[in-house]
């Protein structure tokens, strides 16, 4: 699970990334957006400073000396930790922007990257967290489902299931529509924004990921049902 800040209500970020300059950059901005930062110069150092409480979000380089990020984001997540992670990839390394969304990550940035650019998608993964005022306080349920919006708790059959932010996000996204067909690009504008790059392959893959936690058959799911040539839709 996510951290809970430095104690004075300030986001903790940290930044996983071998590039003095780059961490250098990042840590200034950070700090005047009123962030507190950690750094980590390689993976196996990074690997264990996440695993430290109070950690709100990582930012993390696909390419990282000891331990590349990739492997860094799949062993937290296959150790059930779910802090949001923006990676940073370099431009034109599209599989390794797949691959992190695939393994689990909330978004990605492409180097060289604009402060503006970087600082809005932080603000916005950090959103996803789970981080803001709740719109709703009572559950939400389906069958053998409970979508709990104010704690972004979901249960099935009463036994707590662990999402990730986005993939949270693309349930109550699709559970919101409330029984209507959504294409892959209104799912992908709706939880990503309009400046999202990634393509809507990355949609599908969130919809196996949680068909796989969620659904009692994945291969005939009851919830999470494809339109075929259109969408998805959620069915209670």
């Amino acid at each position: 699970m996510a951290g809970l800040g430095d104690g004075n209500g300030r986001r903790t970020i940290l930044v996983i990334e071998d590039d003095p300059s780059i961490t250098m950059g990042l840590e200034l901005n950070l700090k005047a957006e009123g962030y507190e930062v950690i750094l980590a110069y390689d993976g196996e150092e990074g690997l264990d400073k996440a695993r430290m409480e109070g950690v709100d979000m990582l930012i993390l380089d696909v390419m990282l000396p000891r331990l590349n990020g990739l492997e860094v984001l799949r062993t937290l997540r296959r150790e059930g930790r779910e802090t949001p992670v923006l990676m940073l990839s370099a431009r034109g390394a599209e599989i390794d922007k797949v691959m992190g969304l695939e393994l689990g990550a909330e978004d990605y940035v492409t180097k060289p990257f604009g402060v503006a650019e970087l600082m809005a998608r932080v603000r916005a993964v950090l959103r996803r967290g789970g981080k803001g005022v709740p719109v709703r306080t009572s559950a939400l349920r389906a069958g053998a489902l409970e979508i709990n919006p104010a704690t972004r708790e979901v249960k099935r059959s009463g036994v707590n299931v662990e999402l990730t932010a986005t993939e949270f996000d693309v349930l109550l996204c699709l559970f919101g529509a409330k029984g209507r067909v959504l294409s892959r690009e209104q799912i992908q504008s709706h939880v990503w924004g309009q400046g999202h790059h990634g393509t809507t392959r990355t949609v599908d893959n969130f919809l196996l990921q949680l068909r796989s936690k969620l659904e009692d058959d994945p291969g005939e799911p009851k919830h999470l049902v494809t339109v075929r040539g259109v969408g998805y839709r959620f069915v209670s």
